[in-house]
């Protein structure tokens, strides 16, 4: 409202197009950006003394703890390997509904008592410089060990929110990537059990690279967040869907039992196939494969592994 009590709105105030470039025309000269670009490459001296390799490819350094070269690509081959059957599979979170990418990505400042603070600290820094996870997104190392960190997170298994579970083999309480690690070592293959909303929230790319990173082969849960579902499809990470009127409660599932998924080599979009517990207890899930192009991705270890394979072809 102005002095005299009338309304004042943007359009009355707000410059047209023929004002804008009758300014552009008379201010607006190609001799200023010739000068400004002239110059870019002697102007900054501190950037134009910087040390820079001369490789055609990234040069990793060892030493960094920002950015480190990430284990996606490991072992991959060209000729597609068969699907295999998920066998005798740990839980290594039973959780509830409405688990978020929040709860399982990392984020915020590094914890000191954290496993990430840990791993800092032996490469000789100091809590000051632990920074952020968003800073260091690019090591996995440190977002591995960020993944299911959060102190909110309600794990079944403790009966109490804490970034920790319990490594079933001994029945001892550790965090969350240190119990992956000790399963990882031992060859055995990790699941979640979730309840309704698995991953609900912003979606989070991390919330699915870091479960990848544990050894996670897949989730159990009774709804998917839609576009967490499908970064878990990229990743290579199994969505399972407990059938109408299944859950982990209905079918008594403690969390505490060994999983066996049965995987056939022809696989259709949400199909239902098998779960074997080595309680001898059986029932179905259905596969939230939802489309060919997410089978052909889960075919080929994940949307990262199928660009590989078709930027080599080409």
């Amino acid at each position: 409202i102005n002095s005299e009590g009338r309304q004042i709105f943007l359009r009355d105030i707000w410059p047209t197009r023929d004002e804008i470039q009758a300014v552009e025309r008379t201010f607006v000269i190609p001799s200023m950006f010739k000068e400004v670009y002239k110059k870019i490459e002697k102007v900054n001296e501190r950037w134009n003394s910087l040390v820079a390799p001369s490789d055609n490819l990234y040069t990793w350094d060892e030493k960094s703890t920002y950015i480190k070269s990430p284990p996606f690509f490991d072992g991959l081959t060209m000729k597609l390997p068969p699907p295999e059957s998920i066998k005798e599979a740990f839980v290594l979170l039973n959780l509830g509904d409405s688990v978020t990418t929040d709860h399982i990505s990392p984020a915020g400042n590094i914890a000191r008592s954290s496993a990430a603070a840990r791993y800092l600290t032996e490469r000789g820094l100091t809590p000051r410089e632990y920074n952020s996870y968003g800073s260091r997104r690019g090591n996995d190392a440190v977002m591995a060990r960020g993944t299911f960190a959060n102190i909110r997170l309600f794990n079944k298994f403790l009966n109490k929110q804490a970034p920790q579970t319990i490594y079933l083999p001994t029945g001892e309480t550790f965090d969350v990537f240190d119990a992956a690690e000790m399963y990882k070592q031992s060859g055995v293959p990790l699941l979640v059990l979730a309840g309704k909303e698995y991953g609900s929230g912003s979606s989070r790319d991390w919330a699915a690279k870091g479960p990848f990173l544990l050894g996670i082969k897949a989730v159990l849960a009774e709804s998917y967040e839609r576009i967490h579902r499908s970064n878990l499809v990229g990743m290579g990470v199994i969505p399972l869907e407990y059938l109408p009127g299944d859950t982990a409660e209905s079918l008594g599932l403690t969390g505490r039992e060994r999983y066996t998924i049965i995987i056939p080599e022809q696989l259709t979009p949400r199909m239902v196939v098998d779960v074997k517990l080595n309680t001898g207890k059986t029932f179905k899930v259905r596969m939230r494969f939802d489309t060919d192009v997410e089978l052909t991705y889960f075919h080929n270890g994940g949307i990262l592994n199928y660009m590989i394979r078709k930027m080599s072809q080409n």
